[in-house]
């Protein structure tokens, strides 16, 4: 294993020396956050690539395809229909609002006073991915070194927090293009041929299991339909996808590269899917599906590779978690710290050293908070799946509805969230976390709170509509406007 090890140690080591480089670049808050808003279509398209497929779309798919088979890749394709939406119909607007997070973009769209609640629950959403992500530290690194769980998880976690520190969104990015280039190598060109080939080939994997492994729905429509709901319009929402939208160079890097980002999602799942399959075959007793990757990897893969491909799954990890992080942190300090303490409409309070500082400061206290509650947390899908339903049922519907339809308000913004957030939970304590109805009724109660609620309430204020008109075509204004007095908030 001392060549695995090489390979491994030397990639960390580059993650580190990137965070340093990162820090020298990052100066403003803009570069710090956005990266300066400069990515061209390469990076752009590597770093959003990178940062969707983290550990539950590699490991996990991999798990999923030895369950199920080929429909095993359901999860991870509608990660990539995600991005694929986001890209087409949204990205480009998005881009051009040059805010910093999902709450601001809100705050603009009905003319402020949304931004509180929401910001909290995107917090809540960018904190258990980022928990969840560093928990998968535990698995990799057992593989590895042969950890205990609470060493692996602060090993890897204050690596990732060490970089995301130093150089926050350039730091970031340029670690996401080592990820995205050795997850590239080590799954998609050397695990699955290998695997493929380990399993004696196509013909021999078809024979050797049931024909529902390779039929495209035989994970269920349930299970698909659910999945297009969290993770799909998951996608669409997220403040650690929204944040790499608003590094892009211009609004036709956002989409297309979003869109080369989006197809690549959809052949990682399949290679996912493929794994797993080719894995049963080898392994048809395993104690959990979830352990088909780490055991094709240690069993089957020849010295040197194989540390390879545990980078892979470590760079996939890395990629999650340090986006997640930097969401989470951004979110905390801008919608919700700086807002505590009234200083939501005095940026000028601050020069570039200081803005800088303090989100240095929030990430890694985010991160300490991050490491200690993923060393006391266990139960890591149950975990994720809270913070999915509680973001895609509470901010689905009025983070869309203020892109696409001109007569929602504030008010119904604020309905759609409570009613979204109250009936997830309410739920979830009723069916069980797992269940499909949370995200289903949560969703329905959060549209029909919005409609009805918008619909009895005075239209938003017309001067905040034209401003944020102006900055959806690029057109930036110093200050948003203030709605009517009379009654805008009646």
């Amino acid at each position: 294993m001392a060549v695995d090890y090489t390979v491994i140690v030397l990639y960390l080591a580059g993650m580190l020396a990137m965070g340093w480089w990162g820090m020298r670049r990052a100066k403003s808050k803009s570069e710090f956050l956005v990266a300066g808003r400069r990515l061209g279509p390469w990076m752009y398209s590597g770093t959003m690539a990178a940062i969707v497929l983290g550990g539950a779309s590699t490991i996990g798919g991999v798990g999923l395809g030895y369950k199920y088979g080929l429909s095993g890749a359901w999860m991870v394709v509608t990660i990539g229909l995600g991005l694929l939406a986001l890209s087409v119909f949204f990205s480009a607007r998005i881009a051009r609002l040059k805010v910093y997070t999902v709450s601001e973009m809100l705050d603009l769209r009905y003319g402020g006073r949304a931004g509180m609640i929401s910001g909290v629950v995107m917090w809540a959403y960018t904190l258990m991915l980022a928990v969840t992500s560093t928990i998968a530290y535990a698995t990799i690194f057992d593989v590895l070194f042969d950890l205990p769980r609470t060493v692996a998880i602060v090993l890897g976690g204050t690596i990732v927090v060490a970089y995301s520190t130093l150089g926050g969104m350039w730091s970031i990015t340029i670690t996401d293009m080592v990820q995205f280039v050795v997850k590239t190598i080590g799954v998609l060109l050397l695990l699955l041929p290998i695997a493929v080939v380990k399993a004696g080939g196509f013909a021999e994997m078809k024979a050797a299991l049931p024909t529902a492994y390779f039929e495209p729905l035989g994970i269920g429509g349930e299970t698909i339909f659910t999945y297009v709901l969290i993770y799909t319009f998951g996608m669409l929402i997220g403040q650690d996808i929204w944040q790499r939208v608003f590094t892009a160079r211009t609004d036709k890097v956002a989409k297309w590269g979003g869109t080369v980002a989006g197809t690549y999602c959809l052949a990682y799942a399949i290679a996912g899917a493929v794994i797993g399959t080719a894995a049963k075959v080898m392994y048809p007793n395993l104690p959990s599906a979830d352990a088909a990757f780490a055991t094709i990897v240690k069993d089957e893969l020849p010295m040197g590779v194989r540390g390879l491909v545990l980078a892979a799954a470590l760079a996939a990890v890395m990629s999650t978690s340090s986006g997640a992080l930097i969401a989470c942190a951004t979110v905390a300090n801008n919608d919700i710290w700086s807002r505590l303490r009234g200083l939501a409409k005095e940026p000028q309070a601050q020069d570039d050293h200081d803005e800088v500082k303090g989100n240095r400061v929030f990430i890694l206290v985010m991160g300490v908070g991050v490491i200690l509650i993923a060393i006391a947390l266990n139960d890591v899908v149950q975990a994720l799946t809270v913070a999915y339903n509680l973001l895609v049922g509470g901010l689905l519907v009025p983070i869309l509805g203020g892109l696409l339809w001109k007569r929602g308000t504030v008010q119904g913004a604020l309905a759609a969230i409570a009613a979204g957030g109250l009936t997830v939970v309410g739920l979830m304590a009723a069916y069980g976390i797992l269940a499909n109805q949370p995200i289903y009724f949560g969703l329905l109660a959060s549209l029909a709170a919005y409609v009805v609620v918008s619909l009895a309430t005075r239209p938003t204020d017309e001067a905040v509509l034209a401003h944020w008109r102006a900055r959806l075509a690029g057109r930036e204004s110093a200050e948003a406007p203030e709605p009517a007095a009379a009654g805008a908030v009646a």
